[in-house]
């Protein structure tokens, strides 16, 4: 057989064509894998895997600011990615998923990044983190901003002296 002979069906062979997956499959993978695709959002993911996290904890463990980090929370709670709880006046952040932990970890295989890598950013307790989960004497009704500035309680409400 001649090369000539296959060229009708090489002509017909498109490589393109979307084969055996549907995209009420294929169309949520993708629009998961969107959602993580930031490399600060894996870094989230990764930091709140074991154990849940406030802002401040966060930004202590990755050294990005405070704003940024909550914006990228703020589009994984919205994806249904992570989900948060108050405690005091903190509010800590969790996995809403907690297969989405293993399912990085096999990326990560794929992607040849050591588990090690990925353990640095579980780590507990963390040395310049103002929050309650690190620092366990803390008053939970402070704030880590309030924490940080250095006040140990909160502040007496002010009592109004009657004539």
């Amino acid at each position: 057989m001649t090369f000539r002979s296959y060229l009708p069906f090489l002509s017909s062979y498109n490589i393109f064509m979307p084969v055996n997956i549907s995209p009420e499959v294929s169309v949520p993978l993708a629009e998961t894998f969107r959602l993580m695709g930031q490399p600060v959002r894996i870094q989230i993911l990764l930091t709140i895997a074991r154990q849940e996290a406030c802002v401040c904890h966060i930004e202590a463990a990755l050294g990005i600011r405070q704003a940024v980090i909550s914006q990228h929370l703020m589009v994984l709670r919205d994806a249904g990615l992570v989900a948060a709880s108050r405690d005091g006046r903190n509010i800590f952040y969790h996995l809403a998923k907690p297969g989405l932990y293993q399912a990085i970890c096999q990326v990560a295989v794929v992607a040849g990044v050591a588990a090690d890598d990925l353990a640095q950013f579980s780590r507990r307790p963390l040395p310049d983190c103002p929050c309650p989960r690190c620092n366990p004497g803390v008053d939970t009704q402070l704030s880590c901003q309030e924490i940080k500035r250095g006040k140990r309680s909160p502040s007496p409400l002010k009592k109004s002296l009657k004539p």
